[in-house]
């Protein structure tokens, strides 16, 4: 069995952006796509930058292990980002989001960070294989809101991982097994935010062909209002036979699409990582009149709706791979058609505004939902209360401190609540918080007696090695937990004692008349170890445990 990839690549720019920031690349073994962000910060530079240096990738057979090469190659192009941002601070802010997949002939290495997706579809079921590095994906995580109240949520677009050049990159990274019939989509946003999950289904699997399908799931962003850049690759798994005498063809030629196709990478060495891949030998690398990079002549498969007898896109859409099909078509209109043309762009560029107003709008509302979020974490080496969310958008908290709270000590947590605490503790609203650092203060003031009763235990002598105080005769089962919970006198015959200044109410050693049980303690008498369930005498069993998961001095 030789299995080998069919695939097919598209952008469009959309119906509301200027210019388009994402970029594509489908090759014999790498598939690619990468959104760019930053807008007057360069996406489209991110995104081209940063395919330039994987693409490198795209070799006959990858020469390590899968992951150790995908790790390294995303390292390496978010340094390449890091350096360009020192040479120009003008490119400050810019990033993409990257989701590829490196084929070895049998198997398929996924790496991905950022909001763009991988989906599978496999007898018939359509899954998504990637997860959505977003605010919003880590409220459903968390249980916090539906799958369904996040496809609406004015936070849907925040990223918390993306490549930006900032620091190390965390990607995800996968092995999966392929098999002959596997259907893989790999696209920005802008597909799958328009397009329901349902309808990606039902696409991938109507239609045969890779590029019919692309050239419909775009259509479908079209018509979903085409808020943002959309970029999508289809790739088949298929068995070939020597029958086959069209797969070496097929699938020998690269599709570069998007903004890495219209600016291509600005340092020569990214471009001839592209030149030297096998794929880039073998197709040239040739541009196609509209400046895209396409499959090669002689294919002679077509698909319905094709042009007959060659390779190309369905009537009505116009251009392919890289370049962007056109809503209206590029046909000529005659005169008495230009006012109606003019209209539809009147009409264009006030939905344009209006939707622009609406993002506007659900940023700044996005922002005041934030600081309606409170939750408990660490300020210095004590507990206090934030105001927003643990997150930082383009270098910015999103979070500051509310309330501070100096007595709540760190120090005296028992270990797993310090860790929460360090995590952070989430809390439905500013109430809720202070009720959490409410509780945190109880163990704290508990621990801190504890604390100090183990001290005092294992410490029981004065400077110069005389007793701080003659203990005081108290009627059997006087202590209690009040009592040593406000460091009073220890009962008879307890080891618990405390300095002078602890005990003012210290009485004379009783006369000789006293009943043994009420006698006094031997100052030679041997303390317990501090820490022992015997210093901390009248305590529940539930008390000592507690008191046991307390820091030891």
């Amino acid at each position: 069995m030789t299995l080998v990839l069919r695939f097919a690549a598209g952008s469009h720019k959309g119906l509301i952006r200027e210019g388009n920031e994402d970029s594509g690349y489908a090759g014999p073994r790498l598939l690619a796509v990468a959104d760019g962000m930053g807008g007057a910060a360069a996406g489209e530079v991110a995104s081209s930058e940063v395919l330039g240096s994987i693409v490198r990738l795209d070799e006959d057979v990858p020469g390590a292990d899968l992951l150790t090469l995908l790790g390294d190659a995303v390292q390496g192009a978010n340094d390449r980002l890091r350096q360009m941002v020192e040479e120009d601070p003008q490119l400050e802010g810019m990033g993409c989001t990257l989701t590829a997949m490196l084929w070895t002939g049998q198997r398929m290495g996924l790496v991905h960070v950022g909001d763009s997706r991988a989906y599978l579809l496999r007898d018939g079921a359509l899954v998504q294989i990637t997860q959505d590095h977003t605010w919003v994906q880590r409220l459903v995580d968390e249980g916090r809101i539906t799958p369904e109240e996040a496809e609406t949520h004015p936070q849907r677009s925040l990223l918390m991982r993306a490549l930006d050049g900032r620091g190390q990159v965390e990607p995800d990274l996968s092995i999966r097994e392929v098999r002959a019939g596997d259907r893989y989509l790999i696209c920005s946003d802008g597909l799958s935010g328009p397009v329901s999950h349902q309808t990606l289904q039902d696409t991938l699997g109507s239609y045969y062909s890779p590029e019919q399908t692309v050239q419909e799931l775009i259509q479908l962003a079209l018509r979903g209002g085409g808020p943002d850049n959309i970029t999508c690759i289809v790739a088949d798994v298929i068995d070939v036979g020597a029958t086959d005498t069209l797969s070496g063809q097929y699938n020998d030629v690269p599709v570069v699409v998007g903004a890495v196709a219209e600016t291509p990478p600005s340092s020569a060495a990214a471009d001839q990582s592209i030149r030297d891949t096998p794929a880039g030998r073998a197709a040239g690398l040739g541009r196609a009149p509209q400046g895209a990079f396409g499959p090669p002549e002689g294919y002679e498969g077509g698909y319905p709706g094709g042009a007959p007898g060659g390779f190309g896109p369905a009537e009505g859409y116009d251009g392919y791979g890289a370049g962007e099909p056109s809503v209206y078509g590029t046909e000529e209109f005659d005169d008495e058609d230009r006012p109606k043309r003019k209209g539809k762009a009147l009409k264009l560029s006030m939905v344009a505004l209006v939707t622009l107003g609406l993002l506007g709008g659900a940023g700044f509302f996005g922002y005041q939902w934030t600081q309606d979020q409170y939750y408990v974490g660490v300020d210095g080496d004590h507990v206090a209360v934030y105001q927003g969310i643990n997150q930082s958008l383009a270098g910015l908290s999103l979070s500051s401190v509310h309330t501070s709270y100096k007595d709540v000590e760190l120090k005296f947590l028992p270990q797993d609540q310090r860790t929460h605490v360090t995590n952070t503790i989430s809390a439905s609203s500013l109430g809720d918080a202070d009720d959490k650092v409410k509780k945190l203060g109880e163990q704290v003031t508990f621990c801190r007696k504890v604390s100090d009763a183990r001290t005092a235990a294992a410490n029981p002598a004065a400077p110069g090695g005389q007793p701080a105080t003659q203990p005081t005769v108290a009627p059997a089962g006087a202590v209690t937990h009040v009592g040593f919970l406000a460091a009073t006198t220890p009962s008879p015959g307890a080891s618990l004692r405390g300095p002078a200044a602890a005990a003012p109410t210290a009485t004379p050693t009783p006369t000789p008349t006293a009943s043994p049980s009420t006698a006094a303690p031997s100052q030679s008498a041997a303390a317990p170890a501090a820490g022992s369930p015997g210093e901390l005498p009248g305590l529940s069993d539930e008390e000592r445990q507690r008191a046991d998961s307390c820091p030891k001095p």
